[in-house]
């Protein structure tokens, strides 16, 4: 009788504490939050050359305030700082998204406003005009909870910026390589024998923009040399572009832009102002 009532209360006692643990379980739920208010220092920006270390620009946003069932959040807030063309509604393929943790606000200098208008939102700046852009702030918690905020313009006129690539000192440029399907090309010669050296030398369209069409093959590779032959002034392709489009560099070093996967003639476009390049069959 003692070991049945023995094993009665242990079972009772178990019970009750799969009760308690029950009733101490808490679920956390976002309870809300207040979208984040964007204002800025000014709604005309200047952008003048010669003044690139100045600010130009001052952005600040509001704490959304995020709440959850156990209280406000302790968890560091993430935003996303979006900048678009007036009227692409943060939907264009040139918006600028920058990621910031914590912070409540992002200054700009002349010189990265400038830049960021110039070589990677692309805008035409010859000849120069003015633009208005359009920010708004995205706060995140996690990849789940957030919140936008209002939007806000600011007109500028940009400059056209140093390029990213240094042009060719001399203003020449050749192709060199095993690619180069030109009958009878020595490949890889440097410097270029007569007549490839007119043949196969590139047009510069503008200070910064040179093209050339030419015959390539559909194996090997190629490099751009500026002077005649040096390769320590070479431009090479950055790792990760394509025979059809990427980036390149100024630099004695691999990789080689690569053949396209079709034999053909191909105009070859290379831009120093945005360091791209690409190449379309004609």
């Amino acid at each position: 009788m003692k070991n049945i009532l023995n094993l009665l209360f242990c079972s009772l006692f178990i019970t009750a504490t799969l009760l308690s643990c029950k009733k101490d379980e808490h679920q956390i739920f976002f309870e809300g939050g207040t979208a984040p208010v964007l204002s800025a220092s000014a709604a005309n920006v200047s952008l003048e050359p010669g003044q690139e270390a100045n600010t130009a620009l001052v952005i600040n946003w509001t704490n959304p305030d995020y709440n959850f069932t156990t209280g406000p959040s302790s968890q560091d807030v993430n935003y996303t700082l979006e900048m678009d063309t007036l009227g692409a509604n943060f939907g264009s393929s040139i918006k600028i998204s920058t990621v910031i943790a914590k912070e409540l606000s992002k200054t700009y200098t002349v010189g990265q406003l400038n830049t960021i208008l110039g070589n990677d939102m692309v805008l035409q700046l010859n000849p120069r005009r003015n633009y208005t852009l359009q920010l708004r702030i995205i706060s995140s918690i996690g990849s789940s909870v957030k919140l936008i905020s209002n939007v806000i313009s600011f007109t500028t006129k940009p400059f056209a910026p140093p390029p990213k690539v240094v042009p060719p000192t001399a203003g020449t440029l050749w192709i060199t390589g095993d690619a180069v399907g030109t009958p009878g090309f020595p490949a890889w010669s440097n410097p270029l024998p007569p007549p490839y050296d007119v043949s196969l030398k590139f047009t510069q369209v503008s200070s910064t923009l040179y093209q050339l069409t030419v015959d390539l093959k559909a194996s090997g590779g190629y490099k751009l040399i500026q002077e005649q032959g040096n390769w320590n002034t070479q431009y090479h392709m950055v790792a990760g572009g394509t025979a059809l489009s990427g980036s390149f560099v100024q630099e004695n070093a691999d990789p080689t832009f690569p053949a396209p996967a079709v034999a053909g003639s191909y105009k070859l476009t290379f831009d120093f102002q945005l360091g791209k390049y690409t190449a379309v069959k004609q």
